[in-house]
């Protein structure tokens, strides 16, 4: 029986260095941590590879029945907590919130004028970045982000490092980035713990380091940040920086897919599948990759049509096999053993599931 292969080393570096933080930076009320952005792109490696969950699909799952052991994993969607109407809120964060960004700048304005808030300095660094209220200048973004990290401001030092790694602000971006990072991460930051972990990993702003960038994914993953858990759950699955463990590797996939990490969803629904370091529950495996495909993974797609076609953890429906294999097909994760297994379907079958397929491809 060939099952599916796990999570490796290289996968989640590439994966890492291909997900790059260029989207504005979330901004948190004094005392919490928001669900943390993108990570930052380091500077590529070389030899990365593309990112492969397994090149092995769940092919000639056993005969027997399964034998469901594990609660499936329940779609969560989260949703920011609403700015309380209290005399004591942060106006300016609630105005930034609600896109009121005129406001909010005014008020950060009058906060730094009169208080010398690092807070407001933040928020407005914030609205020059990204052109919210005002017009978009990165200079005035960094000065403001640079005179929040200097008063202390954890959420200004993180800002400031986005901005530097990603280029802006002049030579040097990356050593100061990587002193920002630490300088947040000491400060709580566990967006902070993440992406300093992730220089640590590429090796090349820091020396590379995977003892100290798992000691980082573990603070960052502690506090909940999902693509820490899913990157320190490759990390225990390979021994690499920590002890080798499966079953820790497992609870933290477990806990980044209930977060709706989508990479996490299908690695845990292939240990899931295989009762890797878990027990066996091919019916919830097919239901995370289901939701997985349903968010356009091809790894997802291409591993729900064997599900589907073999009718493990599923009933047998070669039509949506046939449509999920014709739209991993399209993203690239083409599979000539599913063309050849689909090959006797009946012409009225086939019909079907490409106009099911075109459905889904138009509808994106």
């Amino acid at each position: 029986m060939k099952v599916l292969r796990s999570i490796t080393m290289l996968s989640v570096m590439a994966m890492l260095a291909a997900s790059a933080a260029t989207a504005q930076i979330s901004l948190t009320p004094p005392g919490a941590e928001t669900p943390p952005p993108e990570p930052v792109k380091p500077a590529a490696r070389p030899k990365a590879k593309p990112r492969e969950v397994a090149k092995d699909a769940i092919r000639k799952p056993p005969a027997a029945a399964p034998k469901p052991a594990a609660t499936p994993v329940p779609d969560q969607t989260v949703t920011p907590a609403p700015v309380p109407d209290d005399p004591h809120a942060d106006y300016v964060y609630a105005a930034y919130q609600r896109g009121q960004y005129k406001t909010a700048f005014d008020l950060a304005t009058k906060r730094v004028q009169e208080k010398g808030d690092p807070k407001a300095m933040t928020m407005l660094g914030e609205l020059y970045a990204n052109g919210l209220g005002v017009k978009l200048d990165y200079d005035k973004a960094i000065g403001w982000y640079r005179r929040a990290s200097a008063a202390g401001d954890r959420e200004g030092m993180f800002a400031l490092a986005m901005l530097r790694l990603s280029g802006r602000g002049g030579p040097g971006g990356g050593e100061e980035a990587a002193k920002l990072l630490a300088s947040a991460a000491k400060l709580g930051s566990a967006k902070a713990s993440y992406n300093l972990a992730l220089l640590y990993i590429d090796g090349q702003n820091l020396p590379q380091d995977f003892k100290r960038a798992a000691e980082l994914l573990r603070v960052a993953a502690d506090a909940g940040n999902p693509q820490a858990q899913y990157a320190l759950a490759t990390f225990y699955k390979e021994g690499t920086g920590v002890p080798k463990d499966v079953e820790k590797s497992v609870r933290l996939l477990q806990a980044a897919a209930l977060a709706d990490n989508v990479e996490a969803e299908v690695e845990y629904a292939i240990a899931l599948y295989n009762g890797t370091g878990t027990p066996r529950n091919q019916a919830a495996a097919v239901a995370l990759l289901r939701k997985a495909a349903r968010q356009n993974n091809p790894i997802a797609q291409n591993r729900l049509a064997w599900a589907l076609s073999s009718g493990q953890g599923a009933p047998v429906d070669r039509v949506a096999a046939l449509k999920w294999h014709i739209v991993a097909k399209t993203a690239g994760k083409g599979d000539p053993m599913l063309d050849d297994a689909f090959a006797d379907m009946s012409p009225e079958d086939r019909a079907k599931a490409e106009a099911a397929a075109r459905k889904w491809l138009g509808a994106k």
